[in-house]
């Protein structure tokens, strides 16, 4: 059974089952930041902080109740008015055992209702450029590329570049301008994130 759902607290079970979804999709190449999977003590420690950061909402995918795949909501700080319509996508990924069933689509999905129901307009994201299977996900649901930094990363030492996203929340689904730019390049292997 697929599924995906917001994660307040961690159930047993679930801290294991994120930490293994997150060291193979780091280990495929779409590890949010990081390169290499980070030693088991510190990737607890990081999914137990993204629980207590209060800007952050964390959106896990499942099948048969394993942790498969993950995103974050994260909202602006208080102090920060004037982009207090727009929220951050962020850290999205699919473990690659899991993927092929549509849970990236699912957690995208879930992150747009989310983001609405908490009166946000915009929600915004950004990619490696060469993860061509996350940006075609992206500007198939109507994400609109406005940038590109060619100095995003740094993977074996070589620079990848970065693209920019963003998507009106309240537009009808045809009305979202597709103005993608020619800007990707590289090697893509992994799911979102």
């Amino acid at each position: 059974m697929l599924g995906v759902e917001v994660v307040t607290r961690f159930e047993p079970g679930d801290l294991h089952d994120i930490c293994d979804a997150a060291e193979s999709a780091i280990d495929a190449g779409g590890g949010f930041g990081w390169l290499r999977a980070p030693e088991r003590n510190v990737l607890e420690s990081y999914w137990k902080g993204v629980l207590v950061v209060p800007e952050r909402i964390l959106i896990v995918a499942r099948i048969d109740g394993t942790i498969c795949g993950a995103a974050q909501l994260v909202r602006p700080p208080p102090n920060n008015e004037a982009r207090a319509f727009a929220v951050q996508l962020e850290h999205a990924f699919i473990a690659p055992w899991a993927r092929g069933h549509g849970l990236a689509r699912m957690l995208m999905e879930k992150a747009e209702v989310l983001a609405r129901n908490e009166g946000f307009d915009v929600i915004a994201l950004d990619v490696r450029a060469t993860q061509k299977r996350a940006i075609r996900l992206y500007e198939t649901h109507g994400y609109v590329r406005w940038g590109r930094n060619p100095f995003y990363a740094r993977v074996e030492g070589k620079p990848v570049a970065g693209l920019y996203y963003w998507k009106d929340l309240n537009a009808a689904p045809d009305a979202t301008p597709n103005t993608t730019p020619d800007a990707t390049s590289g090697e893509g292997t992994g799911g979102p994130g």
